[in-house]
């Protein structure tokens, strides 16, 4: 099943296809911007147009009808490599092994994602170990097997995990962004740019990924997720504030925040045991899945009662101290600590 059309930034893909037309697109590029803009979308979009047979007849875009823009558009491109965090199920006993793990993993995920274009953001264990990144390297000192060039796509950069004793990968990895080979480009995508190495960000060009407008989101709602009613639209795109990705959770997804946020308040208004209890009954490893969507599930909640005039200032001051909360818990920081200190902020508020 091909992934659906790229909505939206077309500033950014004017400058890109100009970029490539004149022969001045930088062979490293980093896209940054919020969760579910569309950034690996993007990049995509863009590795279609490097490898197209056609380009636009010198405009710098995929035609969208050649065998190459076909092989990217159904993650089939030999010459596009897109690289995703992944979960390894079991662990290889040496480097080599590990390095064929992660190639069944990607290839599991990627072919998932051909059944069901439409992905949520990985599970909260899955990262780009250094396997992932000796696979890279791998596939990089190929030459390429259709295309004139080869990209890769390294999405949701910021999960690269440093390991110890793997200093020779690493540096191995700086070296190709900073000096790729003259066929290959680089394609970072991150929400948190920041908690990328120093070294890392010195070696791309930083392109900022802006929210889409809620018209551009309506009309991605009523094509790709088939919504009739205006009333479910509006509601959706209000909640997605400017972000696709958002209009993809799950109803289960959506259910089990809101339920988690009404056990937290319950905690919250009891006595500290309980609300120390709750804390310490989230999973450590689930600040970006479960923990996080029990904080976007609290939000909701905080904003319809902002919303009716509900003792508005503590209101606010509550939905505050969850964003703060939602920040750490983006960066990985323990939710149990992140849990029990927010408790105790809610419970002095008491909205």
């Amino acid at each position: 099943m091909p992934i659906p059309p790229l909505y939206g930034h077309e500033g950014i893909r004017n400058r890109l296809a100009g970029a490539i037309a004149s022969g001045r697109l930088p062979q490293s590029l980093l896209l940054e911007g919020p969760r579910g803009v569309g950034k690996q979308r993007l990049a995509l979009w863009l590795a279609q147009a490097l490898v197209c047979e056609d380009r636009g007849k010198g405009k710098g875009e995929g035609c969208g009808a050649c065998q190459h823009c076909k092989l990217v558009l159904s993650l089939s491109h030999p010459d596009v490599h897109w690289f995703v965090p992944v979960e390894l199920s079991k662990k290889g006993a040496d480097a080599d092994k590990q390095v064929e793990l992660v190639a069944e993993a990607l290839g599991d995920e990627l072919a998932a994602r051909r059944e069901r274009p439409l992905y949520e953001p990985p599970s909260g264990l899955a990262s780009h170990n250094i396997a992932s990144v000796r696979l890279l390297l791998r596939r990089l000192a190929l030459t390429p097997a259709l295309a004139r060039r080869k990209v890769f796509i390294l999405g949701d950069a910021e999960r690269l995990v440093p390991q110890t004793g793997a200093d020779a990968a690493a540096n191995a990895l700086l070296k190709a962004l900073e000096e790729p080979p003259a066929d290959t480009v680089f394609v970072l995508t991150a929400t948190e740019p920041e908690a990328l190495l120093p070294t890392i960000l010195s070696r791309v060009v930083r392109v900022r990924v802006a929210r889409l407008p809620d018209s551009i989101v309506a009309v991605f709602a009523q094509r790709e997720l088939g919504l009739k009613s205006q009333r479910d639209v509006a509601q959706r795109v209000a909640a997605a504030e400017g972000r696709l990705g958002r209009l993809l959770a799950t109803e289960d997804r959506s259910a089990g925040g809101a339920a988690a946020a009404e056990r937290f308040r319950a905690a919250v208004q009891g006595d500290p045991v309980g609300r120390y209890a709750f804390a310490l009954g989230q999973q450590p490893f689930q600040a970006r899945g479960g923990f996080t969507d029990m904080l976007d599930g609290l939000l909701a909640q905080l904003r319809d009662e902002a919303r009716a005039g509900r003792d508005t200032e503590k209101v606010v001051e509550a939905i505050a101290q969850v964003l703060e909360a939602r920040g750490l818990a983006q960066g990985n920081v323990n939710p149990q600590l992140v849990g029990a200190v927010l408790a105790e902020d809610l419970a002095g508020e008491a909205p």
